[in-house]
Order: C-alpha cells, then sequence, then structure tokens
C-alpha cells in the first residue's frame, strides 16, 4: 500500500445527497482529512454543491480530478453503474478508494476492481454504513456471546417509503443499476453477513411492482436466504412503504434480539433481549454511523485494523443482492456459492482477454 502518512485530501466523484448530507461531515470529522475537490456529471450541480459545501476545487471530469495532486482518495457515490470505470481509473491514478454499494453491477466487475486496487497497492473499502451502528455492532457481540443459544433465524424489516429527491434513477434506470434489490436488500445482506458473522448460501425471492418503480424495476422484495451456520432470515425490503418501521430479529435457541428503527442511517433505535426471564433492555451508545465508517477507513489507511466493510465484503454481499434478483426472475431456488463461483471464472476470462489485447497490441508494434 501507499504511503499514508501525509493523506489528507478527498475528491468526491458524485455530488450526491448521501455526500452532502452525511459524508462530507464525516470526512471533516477525522483530524487530517478535508474535503478538497468534487466531480460530476452535472457541472452546474457540482459548482453549487461545492459553494454550499465550502469545497475548493471543481473539476468537470473524473480524469480531471484523478489527476489533481491534492487529492489521495476517492469518495464514490455515482450511478451504480459508473462504479466499475470509475474504481479501475482511480485505482491506476494511485488514490485509495471508499466506493457506496453495490460495487456493481456484476459480481466479475465488483472482484475486478478489488483486484485493480489490491495490484495497485491502494486501499478499497466498501461504505455499507449500517455495520457502524451502535445496535448492529451490539447485536454481534451478543450472538457471538451465546446471549441467545444457537441462532436459528433471523428476520429484516427495511420496507421505507423513498423520497422524491431519491427516486430518480433508482426508480426509473435499469442500466444505472436501479430497484430496490440492489438499494436496500444489499444493505440488509451485508448487516446480517456481519451479525451473524456467517454467509449466506441460498436465496428464494418474490420482487412486488406496487406503482413507484417502473422500467421493469422491483420496488418491494421479499426473500429468504440460508446461511452457511443453518440460520434462514426473512427480508422485506421496498420504496413504498410509508408506516411500517424498520427492526432486526435474531431468534435463538435460548432467546430472541430485537432491533427496532435500526434500520436507518441515523444513530437511533433500541435493543432488546427476550428469554425465559423476561425482557432485558440493551444499553446502546449510538455515534453518527458515517463517522464510524469513514474513521476507520482513515484508520485503515495508517495501517491500523482493517475498514469497517471491505471490498470483499461488497462482493460477497453484491452476491447475495444478485441472487434474490435472480430467485425473482426465475421463480427458483439460488445458490449464492454458484454467483461467486461464476464471478470469478468471468472476472479470469476478461483478465486474460485483457492480456491477450495488451500482448496482441505489443506484437503489432514489433512487427
Amino acid at each position: 500500500m501507499n504511503s499514508t502518512a501525509a493523506v489528507a485530501g478527498w475528491g468526491l466523484i458524485g455530488a450526491s445527497t448521501i455526500a452532502r448530507q452525511y459524508m462530507v461531515d464525516a470526512i471533516r470529522a477525522q483530524p487530517g482529512h478535508a474535503v478538497v475537490a468534487v466531480a460530476s456529471g452535472d457541472a452546474a450541480h457540482a459548482r453549487a454543491f461545492a459553494a454550499e459545501l465550502g469545497i475548493p476545487r471543481v473539476h468537470a471530469s473524473v480524469a480531471a480530478l484523478l489527476a489533481d495532486p491534492a487529492v489521495q482518495v476517492v469518495y464514490i457515490s455515482s450511478t451504480n453503474d459508473q462504479h466499475e470505470p470509475q474504481v479501475l481509473a482511480a485505482a491506476a491514478a494511485g488514490k485509495h478508494v471508499l466506493c457506496e454499494k453495490p460495487l456493481a453491477l456484476s459480481l466479475a466487475a465488483a472482484r475486478g476492481m478489488v483486484a485493480a486496487c489490491a495490484r495497485a497497492g491502494v486501499l478499497m473499502a466498501t461504505n455499507h454504513h449500517l455495520r457502524n451502528a451502535a445496535s448492529h455492532r451490539r447485536l454481534r457481540e451478543l450472538v457471538r456471546a451465546g446471549a441467545i443459544g444457537r441462532p436459528l433465524a433471523a428476520r429484516v424489516f427495511h420496507a421505507v417509503q423513498l423520497p422524491p429527491a431519491l427516486q430518480g434513477w433508482r426508480v426509473a434506470r435499469p442500466e444505472a443499476g436501479g430497484g430496490v434489490v440492489l438499494d436496500i436488500t444489499v444493505h440488509d445482506i451485508d448487516t446480517l453477513r456481519f451479525v451473524l458473522d456467517a454467509e449466506p448460501i441460498e436465496a428464494v425471492a418474490l420482487a412486488q411492482h406496487a406503482g413507484m418503480a417502473h422500467a421493469g424495476l422491483e420496488d418491494g422484495v421479499m426473500a429468504v436466504l440460508r446461511f452457511d451456520n443453518g440460520v434462514v432470515a426473512q427480508l422485506h425490503d421496498g420504496f413504498t412503504i410509508a408506516h411500517a418501521g424498520t427492526g432486526i430479529e435474531v431468534h435463538g435457541e435460548r432467546g430472541s434480539l430485537i432491533g427496532r428503527d435500526v434500520m436507518t442511517q441515523r444513530p437511533v433505535g433500541t435493543l432488546t433481549l427476550r428469554d425465559a426471564e423476561g425482557e432485558h433492555p440493551i444499553a446502546l451508545q449510538h455515534e453518527d454511523l458515517y463517522v464510524r465508517g469513514v474513521a476507520a477507513f482513515c484508520a485503515a489507511l495508517r495501517g491500523e485494523g482493517a475498514p469497517a466493510a471491505t471490498g470483499e465484503d461488497g462482493v460477497r454481499s453484491l452476491a447475495g443482492a444478485l441472487a434474490v434478483r435472480e430467485a425473482c426472475a426465475s421463480g427458483s431456488a439460488v445458490r449464492i456459492d454458484r454467483l461467486l463461483a461464476q464471478g470469478v471464472a468471468e472476472q479470469d476470462a476478461a483478465e486474460q482477454n485483457a492480456a491477450d489485447q495488451i500482448t496482441a497490441n505489443q506484437n503489432g508494434a514489433a512487427a
């Protein structure tokens, strides 16, 4: 990995709502780190964004931002289809990368992104913010400590009303990676992977089209996943449910852990342990999820531990989400290990094709 003693300058690729509401402040909360530049496909929007947030430089293109010597780290929050080329370009430019989820639209692409960053010696992480919630960290600790005995089942409620400001491509553009599965379900799967310390191996699911999304995109889904530790987990995700509230439950042989209002970007919610002796509220020390996540990323830049969610975490959580989408389309159970193996094979083929093209170009030049 590149020397990180002087790492301080962050460039934003995408002038997004999440960057405005959460990430700029989270970066500025880290000693020695600053947001120094922004690039967006909409130049006027980028200029207004920079003026509002006091960002000193606006670049007309991603290439220009990556060529800026003041930028050592990039945070990518563009549409999902742009993540792959932007991460590859950042790696080639020697910039460390914190990328929004999902990493890409295919496993081969996501694996290629992780591999490119590894080859370039730059740190790559996935911005799965829910891992940083006090509720989920405490859930993980209690499950691992045996507070409920052997875990048997889990449920996640993450059906919300998507606000108009966030609809746009999420409900209208399949080619950009829209739909509730890549927007919300991927978060649920990552949270369950983290809490259970286990990997999903199989998925069944049904999609819903409740009137918000169009162009063939789903705006609701119910799925069931089997994990490699035997846990069966139920998920309900949606863009059209205004009053359900969110939550996560983990049920074991000796008790249940109940989280309420915790599948959120805000540091809120409650956690309760239920067992044969009754209900036991679990104390939580809430803190800003994004500040904590960026702090872990910055510590990893210094060689201190790992990011909250690595690039590989992004790959595996994407695999679960893609399995849910395939299960919705096929009406059949989908093996996630099959998708992962297929992604590896596709990545290997792509890399071999690239190597063959380089060789052919070199031979042509020599001739």
